[in-house]
């Protein structure tokens, strides 16, 4: 220790004592708006709640330049009296609980700190008007209030917040772009506007004066719950989703959930499309979202992501809201019973659908067979692929011009004609012509010798095979085009799936038992899934101190390094709660085992094989994916054809 450097000892004290001072509310105000509103959306976010909560049946969000300027939201709810504008600034003052029960909460708001919050850095003007009474305002700017006087309202409520941040500038540093704050204040509405399908909610952008442009609108909808929400679903998520939606409804121990979830053929590239709420509040779970997500576990591959909107609803005395000053997360008295409601059900619904594929793919498949647009200039006529023969039809016309030329013998086509030999050839009538009856035993090669009244099932009835990997069949109303050996993969592979649940996994015992040395925390999270590791045929015991005991591991898995397997199950448990590792080893080992003892491409497939194959893709859930989430068939329909072609 140099000498300069001066020597602290233990008995040494600071030459001032800090002292404990009280702070002003304005200081109060401004930390708490701090971890109430994080960016203009958590404003808008906390301002629609309360409109709701006042009982409000239309709400209007206008927004100026990412709302940084701008936040104004009108709504037609219940209204404030004169006496209670004052009220409503002043924090921890709520109209939603009287304080005696914290767990029996109805309501989005309840903790009184949105409005005060806002005040302390922004200024704030709130015009509203009660039945019976005369409308008021009052405004708050920095913190300092400012008395209540008369306005002009008929009813409701107009909360107007400008500059927000204003009084924290540094906080304006951490503002994204105007276009990224305004998309997520969509995203705000829009999350809310799922809540409450009964609400018409309208969004405007009014950067740079004038009335602006929406930006989104939802009209109020009555009628069943389910009619309502898939109505209100369809507006905010696409028509898309709510066609390929299956709609969710189940109940567990005073649980109920609901809602719709999409088709495993209808996946994301990322988790943009999960909206989850609990008693209509929009949160952001990592428990339900992990139970979303085992719910798909084996229908998608790991590069994509569900798409869902769920409703759980049950008894506020089962859930805490008040476990984050955003009221974003909760935390449910029985974590278990929540997920296990929600897999479950996803998973029945996902078998209910059988072998239904989402109405995307044959829209993708139509796209691709559209003619191009002409690239000439305007006026010029368009060039049709008729006026363009093939080299084929261009080869029969000029040998039936030059009688007596010889094909080339590699040539399949017909051979050479002269004029006089044409003429009795080809002709336009068209004559009906009777099917011959089909023979007993006579294999379905053909499709005069497909079953009768095949095509009114839903997969049709196979009427040829092209390119040895795809079957065409026709349908009542339409085509079906199947990928014969993803299909045969998903059939072979939920058939080794059946027999592996009802067998069980046969578990391979280790001649000398590996032994993991662990935590204390690792050791007791780990021994607390031991029962479920070994439902997969993964053996582990208390050894002793901080150590377990690997003694028995998936025979189907081989020769595996039982310590890293570990680790990675309790990564899996750190980061979500659950670990899905050794079963997802297994089932890719099923998979890849049914990859290789399906039916391959390139082989030829008879009529009744094809059929065979379509009636067991009917009868076996999930067969409208393969083992990775693709589709397994494309459905044409007739007037989707025909529209193609010109024929509407």
């Amino acid at each position: 220790m140099s000498s300069a450097e001066p020597h602290i000892s233990e008995n040494s004290r600071p030459e001032t004592r800090p002292v404990i001072r009280q702070l002003d509310d304005s200081a109060i105000n401004r930390i708490a708006a701090g971890e109430v509103v994080e960016r203009p959306a958590s404003a808008v976010k906390e301002l629609v709640e309360n409109a709701i909560d006042a009982g409000a049946t239309r709400i209007t969000v206008e927004i100026a330049d990412g709302g940084k300027t701008l936040i104004r939201v009108t709504d037609d709810g219940c209204g404030m009296t004169p006496e209670d504008l004052p009220l409503a600034l002043s924090r921890h003052a709520t109209s939603k609980i009287d304080g005696t029960d914290l767990l029996n909460i109805h309501t989005f708001g309840f903790r009184g700190e949105a409005l005060p919050s806002l005040g302390a850095v922004g200024r704030l003007t709130i015009t509203s008007r009660a039945a019976g009474y005369e409308a008021a305002q009052i405004r708050v700017s920095g913190g300092k209030l400012e008395p209540v006087k008369p306005a002009a309202l008929r009813a409701g409520t107009i909360v107007e917040l400008r500059d927000l941040f204003f009084a924290t500038p540094a906080r304006l540093k951490f503002m994204r772009t105007d276009r990224a704050e305004s998309q997520a204040i969509s995203d705000t509405v829009k999350r809310l506007a799922m809540a409450e399908p009964s609400v018409g909610f309208t969004l405007r952008d009014v950067s740079g004066g004038g009335d602006g442009r929406v930006t989104f609108r939802a009209d109020p909808l009555s009628g069943d719950l389910f009619d309502a929400l898939h109505g209100r679903l369809a507006s905010v998520l696409g028509r898309e989703f709510a066609e390929n939606a299956l709609k969710i409804d189940a109940t567990r121990e005073g649980i109920r959930l609901y809602g719709y979830a999409a088709l495993p053929t209808y996946s994301r590239g990322a988790a943009v499309a999960q909206f989850l709420f609990v008693n209509t509040r929009p949160v952001k779970d990592k428990m339900l979202t992990g139970a979303l997500r085992a719910a798909y576990f084996d229908f998608l591959s790991r590069d994509r992501h569900p798409a869902a909107a769920l409703f759980i609803d049950c008894d506020p005395q089962l859930v805490d809201v008040n476990v984050h000053p955003a009221k974003s997360e909760v935390r449910f008295r029985d974590p278990g019973l929540a997920r296990g409601l929600i897999v479950s059900s996803l998973r029945h619904a996902l078998a209910e659908a059988g072998h239904r594929a989402s109405t995307t793919v044959a829209g993708a498949t139509l796209g691709a067979m559209k003619p191009e647009q002409s690239t000439a200039a305007s006026g010029a006529p368009r060039i049709y692929q008729m006026d363009r023969p093939s080299y084929g039809a261009r080869s029969l016309s000029y040998a039936a011009q030059c009688p007596g030329q010889p094909q080339a013998p590699s040539n399949d086509a017909l051979p050479s004609q002269g004029f006089a030999e044409l003429a009795g050839a080809y002709s336009g009538r068209v004559t009906e012509v009777a099917e011959a009856p089909v023979a007993p035993g006579q294999p379905l090669d053909t499709p005069e010798a497909a079953a009768p009244g095949a095509e009114r099932l839903p997969l049709g009835a196979a009427r040829g095979q092209v390119h040895e990997n795809y079957i065409i069949a026709q349908t009542a109303d339409g085509m079906v085009i199947v990928d014969q050996h993803a299909a045969h993969e998903r059939l072979v592979y939920e058939k080794l799936k059946r027999q592996m649940a009802e067998n069980g996994v046969a578990a391979q015992a280790l001649l000398i038992p590996e032994i993991v040395e662990l935590s204390d925390n690792e050791c007791a999270c780990l021994l607390g899934v031991a029962d479920e590791l070994a439902k997969f045929g993964l053996g582990i015991e208390a050894f002793g101190g901080t150590a377990v005991a690997v003694r028995e591991t998936p025979a189907i898995l081989g020769e595996v390094n039982a310590e890293a397997m570990i680790k990675d199950i309790l990564d899996e448990l750190s980061d979500q709660g659950e670990s899905q590792l050794v079963q997802a080893k297994i089932e890719a080992i099923l998979s890849r085992v049914a990859c290789h003892g399906s039916i391959r491409s390139g082989r030829r497939m008879r009529g009744e094989e094809m059929n065979a194959l379509l009636r067991e893709m009917e009868a076996t859930p999930h067969s409208g994916q393969c083992n990775h989430g693709r589709p397994t068939y494309v459905e044409l329909k007739l007037a989707d054809i025909e529209r193609l072609f010109g024929r509407t």
